[in-house]
């Protein structure tokens, strides 16, 4: 896992580089081509150094996706209906990690509830059915890197390259002509000869800074709000509460369903309820849940009504922090530094991840379930708090303007803290 990780950090780092000077399209492009490159090569490693190499290239095609693929949908995507479209991004990685469950609850096969991990190793699971599980990434990784080739270029960064008439020709293809003058009209008021290419020093501009600084804390909350340690150590999480391992594998597609549902149901209260009200309404509802879990470990309440709270935490963050984040942080940086901007943000929410990863063994052995649970839920009420006080409501308009209206706004916060 870790080694992935490591590559995720690696591709954020260098995407707001490589999409400000070659666009957003041709490293998604490249992204597709790592996906199918780290299929291939964790499926048919023949030694633990080979396979780590190719889990660190499928991270680096994480890192880039994770960072251009909701940036790309917020510029093309028109206001009204933008922050839809970024939460069905964030619906193609649920169904994305359903079907990997449900694959892999079919590829492996039954073991003994009281089989020892040395026997699990040398069964048929541990010898091949591990390469059937990574070797089945290579479908959806050949169907992305096909349909890149027919998506036209970020008419945002196309009109930042110069080249306003093929900006116009892919407007064209989404509205009418009214639509696509104004549109490239208002993508050329926040730009200008000196902003088309800007060092990374820009970010730290007093106009910048403190909106790139929403955006970290908006991307580490993400992952330090507890949910992907349900994820990531499913299985230590499900037997401490009393499971068998053959009744973890299926508890765990219990929670990629309630996953990929609430993510759907997501979608429509994007737009409708507003990012802020759904960040807000998500960070509340897990600093509660994970108090009850705390208090479920603490009291020796397992088995069911630990899964009925994993379930439901899963279900609050598939509604709100889940889609919204990736909203929120494609959509609230100036067009002049939107890349880089967004690269630092997905950075700081892959490192967030590596530590949240790494951290987790540690509490769970230093303070135990209870305990660790405890905590994520008083992170869960800082980003509540943070949230309430700093985050804006970004619904309904077009990025130029939010940029102006962000950029005001902080500029103002700033004079306060400085007075």
């Amino acid at each position: 896992m870790s080694s992935a990780l490591i590559g995720c950090m690696v591709g954020a780092f260098i995407a707001g580089t490589v999409s400000d000077k070659y666009g957003r399209k041709r490293p998604l492009i490249l992204a597709a081509l790592l996906f199918v490159i780290s299929a291939w090569g964790t499926a048919a490693a023949d030694s633990f150094n080979a396979f780590v190499v190719f889990r660190i290239i499928g991270g680096v095609g994480i890192g880039l996706a994770s960072a251009l693929s909701p940036m790309y949908i917020a510029e093309i995507a028109p206001a009204d209906k933008r922050g839809k479209f970024v939460a069905i991004n964030q619906l193609t990685i649920v169904i994305g990690v359903l079907a990997a469950q449900i694959i892999n609850l079919l590829i492996a096969e039954p073991v003994a509830s009281n089989a020892a991990q040395a026997d699990i190793l040398q069964s048929w699971n541990g010898q091949m059915g591990w390469r059937y599980m990574f070797g089945a990434e290579l479908v959806p990784a050949f169907a992305f890197l096909l349909l890149m080739f027919v998506v036209p270029e970020s008419p945002r960064w196309l009109v930042k390259m110069g080249m306003v008439d093929k900006a116009k020709a892919t407007l064209l293809r989404i509205g009418s002509e009214s639509y696509a003058s104004r549109t490239v009209q208002e993508i050329e008021s926040t730009l200008s000869a000196e902003t088309r290419s800007l060092p990374f020093s820009a970010l730290f501009k007093p106009d910048v800074k403190p909106i790139l600084v929403i955006g970290v804390v908006l991307a580490a909350f993400q992952q330090w709000c507890g949910i992907n340690v349900i994820f990531n150590y499913a299985q230590e999480i499900f037997a401490s509460a009393g499971f068998d391992i053959n009744d973890t594998l299926k508890s765990i597609v219990a929670t990629g369903l309630i996953n990929l549902v609430f993510t759907i149901l997501a979608i429509p209260f994007v737009d409708k309820i507003g990012r802020r009200k759904l960040m807000i309404i998500g960070s509340a509802g897990l600093t509660v849940i994970y108090g009850l879990m705390s208090a479920a470990y603490a009291y020796g309440m397992l088995g069911l009504p630990v899964l009925m709270l994993v379930l439901i935490a899963i279900s609050i963050y598939a509604l709100t922090l889940a889609p919204v984040t990736w909203v929120l942080l494609s959509e609230m940086f100036p067009n002049k530094v939107r890349g880089t901007a967004m690269s630092v943000s997905t950075l700081a929410l892959w490192v967030a991840c590596f530590a949240l990863t790494y951290t987790f063994p540690l509490l769970n052995a230093g303070l135990g379930a209870s305990g660790s649970f405890l905590l994520y839920g008083v992170i869960c009420a800082c980003g509540f708090v943070f949230i309430y006080k700093r985050v804006p409501e970004t619904k309904g308009r077009s990025l130029e303007e939010l940029e102006k209206i962000l950029v005001t706004r902080e500029a103002a916060v700033g004079k306060e803290v400085n007075a």
